[in-house]
């Protein structure tokens, strides 16, 4: 049986920060664990951004191989314009999560930014 989320009645029209996605992960995460199929239905939703979906999705493959993401995962209703960064935040998830000298490249990089500032 799939869990269908309809992310405009959870969040709102527009998904833009980290901690609204984190709130899609918290419903996401478990149903994917369990291997049971998640819809994420973005139908009405009007402006995302990457921290949401870098929270909503990229952190899925933290735990989640990328295949299993591809199974288990249905995005629908999503509107054209959103596809390129959906895309991107999958790649650079991939990539952070599944390359251990990748991650700390780029946590070292973003602490050295974080104490510049």
């Amino acid at each position: 049986m799939m869990t269908h989320l309809k992310v405009r009645e959870i969040i709102g029209e527009n998904c833009i920060t980290s901690d609204d996605g984190q709130k899609i992960y918290d419903l996401v995460h478990p149903e994917m664990q369990a291997q049971h199929p998640v819809e994420l239905d973005f139908s009405e939703v009007k402006i995302f951004a990457s921290p949401f979906l870098n929270a909503a999705i990229g952190q899925l493959l933290r735990d989640t191989p990328p295949d299993d993401l591809n199974s288990y995962l249905k995005i629908n209703n999503l509107l054209p314009v959103m596809r390129p960064v959906l895309k991107r935040v999958i790649e650079n998830a991939k990539a952070y999560y599944g390359d251990e000298k990748n991650r700390q490249a780029v946590d070292e990089a973003l602490n050295n930014k974080a104490a510049e500032e």
